[in-house]
């Protein structure tokens, strides 16, 4: 199996598995698999004194997986059509919001549970939505709630809920057009997360 072309752009990044040496004799077709992009936020109070854990994400089970979510109409869930993320949606959420963190220099540490830091804080988060609504126009949404978590007093510091949408490019979307546009919505609510983060810890 090879790694195929990484599509190009720096809104996102698509990892697409050719992988045809696996399914000799006219297989099922391989799944493209996508990954997310963190931004670079730029932090409006520096906290350089500060140590950062990172949590997974908590969400229901349509997100909790690697499928990629379609709302044709309101109430219904389906699923992008050969296409997967690269890992269960939240530890991918998870690792590309600590990246942001880090990204903006503003903390003295960030990392995820396990990594030994000495933490200060925890930004704990849950994802409502991260989907496509072909129904509108073909939108990409994004709404997370975070927490920011005082661990050293198990105190909650501060609570908000962070949305974003993009509009999905292309007279002809397709999957790589839907992804393109839910890594741009993230990419809006990461940056916002950080930025609040570091105000209100």
């Amino acid at each position: 199996m090879r790694f195929g072309k990484l599509l190009s752009g720096a809104a996102f990044l698509a990892l697409v598995l050719s992988g045809c040496a696996l399914f000799p004799g006219g297989g099922p077709a391989p799944l493209d698999t996508y990954e997310l992009s963190a931004p670079t936020p730029d932090a409006a109070r520096n906290r350089r004194g500060i140590q950062v854990l990172i949590g997974e994400p908590s969400a229901l089970k349509s997100l909790d997986g690697q499928n990629i979510v379609i709302v044709p109409s309101p109430g219904v869930i389906q699923f992008l059509k050969g296409a997967q993320w690269a890992d269960r949606l939240p530890k991918v959420v998870q690792a590309r919001l600590a990246e942001a963190f880090q990204r903006s220099g503003s903390f003295a540490g960030v990392g995820k549970p396990g990594e030994g830091l000495a933490i200060d804080y925890q930004v704990l988060s849950e994802i409502r939505s991260f989907q496509i609504d072909v129904g509108q126009g073909s939108r990409a949404d994004v709404e997370i709630f975070v927490k920011v978590l005082n661990d050293r007093n198990g105190v909650v510091r501060a609570s908000r809920t962070f949305e974003a949408s993009a509009t999905v490019g292309g007279a002809a979307a397709g999957n790589d057009a839907y992804v393109r546009a839910l890594d741009a919505a993230f990419g809006d609510v990461a940056s916002e997360v950080v930025r609040w983060s570091a105000s209100v810890m």
